[in-house]
């Protein structure tokens, strides 16, 4: 089923004809639940892997044993809230019975949970270029693919992340099951499988990268009308393939390639919500008609949590898509 944004609620470069240029164009990902298979772009579904290729694990677990749950345990607790939250209750029942607080309140203490070896990545995103348009890759790669420790890293509180370029036609033995990691340190980074509704967009860049005069030109102009620019004209919410940087929390900072100094350039953007309160212009035309609960709908599909409700980009080089990817939270 496709899924459609809406067109913006004014043309901006109308007003603002210094935008023009800086134009991009970004392909929101808009992923919704399902049963993807090796062959189908998706997030949080079944890699296309070659059965002689190792795979990826975290070398910072060096440890027998790891704090965390173990990933039946979270879909497990996922799945009882989902149940409580939709069903019917008397006005100040408790959301859960006996029986189901005690399970969730185990799985959300945690434990320490045995290592039989390093921790493997879990498989994040699956893109097929046939499937997403202009998908950025090298010379004769059609398939992209994102890994991640299912662990929180270092003073950045982000997972240590791993992209894989392939040509689909070269795996002539893919692997059959994965390694699935016996403990999550984070449970915000197992994410739902889900399938892809991939779609084009025009984006501008966030407010904190225009010149300064333009930017408070725009927010004098905000004063005057119902919408914003940073909300509802400039980045697309969710989950996307290139366009512009999505800088909230903090101002934009220079970015190089690790190895060679080129510059870097947005890739990936993983967000675990498509659109919220404030970015509701962008929710797609096919889920206005879903009233229920907002956690529990098609903008959080994935069930991923960045943070605290942030997004991760992924950057690669300019000069060569084979150095050392770079990554920030906005």
């Amino acid at each position: 089923m496709l899924r459609t944004t809406p067109p913006r609620p004014v043309d901006v470069t109308v007003y603002f004809p210094e935008l023009a240029p800086l134009a991009r164009n970004a392909v929101r990902l808009h992923p919704r639940a399902g049963v993807p298979a090796t062959v189908d772009s998706s997030i949080g579904g079944p890699l296309l892997w070659p059965a002689r290729e190792p795979w990826p694990t975290c070398p910072d677990h060096g440890s027998p044993w790891q704090r965390g749950v173990a990933p039946e345990d979270i879909r497990l607790r996922r799945r009882i809230l989902a149940a409580a939250w939709r069903r019917p209750k008397e006005e100040g029942a408790d959301l859960l019975s006996p029986e189901e607080r005690a399970t969730v309140d185990r799985i959300s203490k945690g434990s320490r949970i045995p290592l039989d070896g390093p921790v493997p990545m879990v498989p994040v995103a699956q893109l097929y270029a046939a499937d997403v348009p202009d998908l950025p890759r090298p010379d004769g790669a059609d398939l992209l693919q994102l890994l991640w420790c299912p662990s929180d890293h270092d003073e950045d509180y982000l997972p240590r992340t791993e992209l894989r370029w392939r040509t689909a036609a070269d795996v002539a033995d893919p692997l059959g099951a994965a390694p699935q990691p016996s403990v999550i340190g984070n449970n915000g980074y197992l994410p739902e499988p889900c399938v892809l509704h991939p779609e084009t967009v025009t984006e501008y860049p966030a407010p904190h990268e225009l010149r300064e005069e333009l930017a408070e030109r725009i927010e004098a102009w905000e004063d005057q009308h119902d919408f914003y620019y940073q909300y509802d004209l400039g980045v697309a919410p969710g989950c996307k393939v290139g366009g512009h940087a999505p800088w909230s929390f903090s101002d934009p900072f220079p970015m190089v390639c690790p190895e060679c100094g080129s510059g870097v350039r947005p890739l990936l953007t993983i967000d675990g919500s498509e659109w919220d309160g404030g970015s509701g212009s962008w929710r797609p035309v096919e889920d206005a008609g879903y009233t229920g609960l907002h956690f529990l709908g098609p903008a959080n599909a994935t069930q991923l949590n960045i943070g605290r409700g942030y997004s991760l980009q992924l950057y690669v080089c300019t000069a060569s898509y084979h150095h050392s990817h770079l990554q920030n939270m906005q």
